[in-house]
């Protein structure tokens, strides 16, 4: 179903999300440079050029408004996160898998508003898809080649039949969440990278994602935005819905618990994880 416009803000982060893609794609076409963290994760120049970009551009839009972008908490800037309202911004989610030349990366940017991803935007620049959401409504955006958006469409979750088609992370699947998914009645099970296996949910491709590792807050709340605007859930292996921000000033505050997002609703899913006897935490 095609929509209207949507919210002025959200355009906003839609063109700060997609300006950050076209640097990522022209960095890509010459060649990116690649190191690693003291973590051992990779780092481009891409990921680095494209939250400065970011981070300049939301400051224009509101200079009061603390930013948590992932290449400044990695370098120890992080202090933000524990504002009621907040940007979380990964400028490069899905950095091995741009550097293997997948499509599956995206930027992400999302406001955060008394611990929810309340305006949440997902561009996928190789795949010309965004994705976005403002907590009721959400919208996938088809893009021409230099990234403007061709067309815009309101997106829904679907109602979860008996067999319920599962995704999870090309790269990071394990035990855990194999046991997870053979306790439930799964039909088909699709893998994609970075943020966009939430998208898959909020369009009703998909129907469940587990995560059972180790993600941090600026992995997950862009994606978790356009899911919970597209009518589904998130939450962690307790029942709770999954929350934003840190009240202490240290990055560990940022990890998500391990989590579970759903195209259906809260009580569908806490039934799942009662089904499912899930028993695995941080």
């Amino acid at each position: 179903m095609t929509e209207g416009p949507a919210p002025a803000l959200l355009k906003q982060i839609e063109s700060i999300a997609l300006a950050a893609g076209r640097l990522i794609l022209e960095i890509q076409r010459g060649g990116a440079a690649v190191q690693n963290k003291g973590d051992g994760s990779p780092v481009t120049d891409a990921d680095l050029l494209a939250e400065e970009l970011i981070t300049r551009e939301l400051q224009r839009i509101d200079p009061s408004l603390p930013i948590v972008g992932e290449e400044a908490a990695s370098a120890g800037d992080f202090s933000g996160a524990s504002a009621r309202t907040f940007f979380l911004v990964d400028p490069l989610d899905g950095t091995k898998e741009f550097v293997r030349g997948s499509a599956d990366f995206t930027v992400n940017i999302c406001l955060v508003e008394n611990g929810r991803p309340q305006l949440g935007v997902v561009v996928a620049p190789a795949r010309r898809e965004l994705f976005s959401g403002d907590g009721s409504i959400s919208y996938k955006c088809t893009l021409s080649n230099d990234l403007s958006i061709r067309g815009r469409s309101r997106i829904a979750t679907a109602t979860p039949a008996s067999a319920l088609s599962a995704v999870a992370s090309a790269s990071h699947e394990n035990a855990a969440t194999k046991d997870f998914l053979d306790k439930l009645p799964i039909g088909k099970k699709l893998s994609v990278g970075s943020s966009l296996k939430f998208c898959l949910v909020a369009t009703g491709e998909a129907d469940i994602y587990p995560r059972f590792g180790t993600t941090m807050q600026w992995d997950t709340a862009a994606g978790d935005a356009v899911l919970r605007g597209a009518g589904g859930c998130t939450l962690t292996c307790d029942g709770r819905e999954l929350a934003y921000g840190a009240k202490r000033p240290e990055k560990k505050a940022l990890q998500n618990p391990y989590f579970v997002s759903f195209g259906g609703s809260v009580e569908a899913l806490r039934k799942l994880l009662r089904v499912s006897a899930l028993e695995v935490s941080v």
